[in-house]
């Protein structure tokens, strides 16, 4: 594949209209035609790979490895800004991810799938907001995942006949160590569905950006509460991650297929009353460096 450099903090002409994120056993998208990467750099810094960019179901798509090819990189250490910033300055207007979760509940299985609605924040030590600075804004953020996209999301993982949740509460801890038995029952009672490391963190960016944003939560394990799954380890996680992949795939490509071009959302408007700060009073550095978010606003 050619390697291509992007400016940092320069708008590009679109290049792609959707996004993919590959978590945990999702490394490389199949299906990409005329595919090139792409080195993107941004004000937040490096994303966590070059980005692939090609055509899927006749659309064009970047597709970038969460924690690297190789999964190299811990949840914690993941650039989330510059992987959301990065699809904003290619020209992304939704992104797709996928990404590995432990069950919480005895009806939600490993080997299927579920479509997020809601998250619960329990990560520590993560930069998750563009802005500050000089700039204060305030994203509503009641329901975190785009409906449309979600909609797509879980009819394609239907039509690929995927055993698919509709909705569930996600709750992200931090990591990289899995949760404690107390921890896994105190959630359970809470009444949370599934528990990961990431996504959460990318919903707030991608928000920020007014970027549509939904994900699959691909259900490897029982965390550790169920007495057949006392105790969890990669190697079995990895395990059913491989054989999720080829569905994981088909419903990817399902979904782009059926995607309609029109946004009905209003995730393109999050901006629109969430910028507090008078735009006189933010400093030229700050406007600089989000010009590919609020460049609309701004001007």
């Amino acid at each position: 594949m050619a390697s291509k450099k992007a400016g940092k903090g320069k708008v590009n002409a679109a290049q792609a209209s959707i996004g993919i994120i590959g978590g945990s056993g999702l490394y490389t998208m199949s299906g990409l035609t005329d595919t090139r990467e792409i080195r993107v750099k941004t004000p937040f810094g490096e994303p966590s790979d070059a980005l692939v960019l090609g055509t899927l179901e006749g659309k064009r798509v970047a597709f970038l490895a969460r924690h690297g090819r190789g999964h190299r990189i811990l949840p914690g250490e993941i650039n989330y800004r510059a992987n959301i910033y990065a699809m904003k300055l290619l020209g992304v207007e939704r992104i797709i991810s996928a990404s590995a979760v432990g069950s919480l509940k005895e009806d939600l299985r490993p080997g299927e799938f579920l479509v997020p609605d809601q998250f619960f924040d329990r990560t520590k030590n993560r930069a998750s907001t563009f802005f500050g600075d000089g700039l204060v804004a305030h994203v509503a953020f009641a329901h975190p995942t785009c409906g449309q996209l979600s909609g797509v999301l879980a009819d394609a993982c239907a039509r690929e006949t995927v055993k698919v949740h509709r909705r569930g509460t996600y709750i992200c801890i931090e990591g990289p160590q899995f949760s404690t038995l107390v921890e896994a029952e105190v959630n359970r009672q809470l009444r949370f569905d599934v528990i990961g490391m990431t996504n959460l963190t990318e919903a707030k960016l991608a928000r920020e950006a007014e970027i549509c944003y939904a994900t699959i939560a691909m259900i490897t394990d029982y965390d550790c509460w169920h007495p057949d799954h006392e105790s969890v380890t990669a190697a079995q996680i990895i395990a059913t991650l491989n054989q999720n992949a080829e569905n994981a795939q088909k419903v990817l490509r399902a979904a782009v297929r059926e995607l309609p071009s029109a946004r009905s959302c209003k995730c393109d408007a999050a901006l629109q009353h969430a910028l507090v700060t008078d735009m006189k009073l933010v400093p030229t550095a700050t406007k600089k460096r989000l010009a590919a978010i609020i460049g609309k606003y701004s001007s």
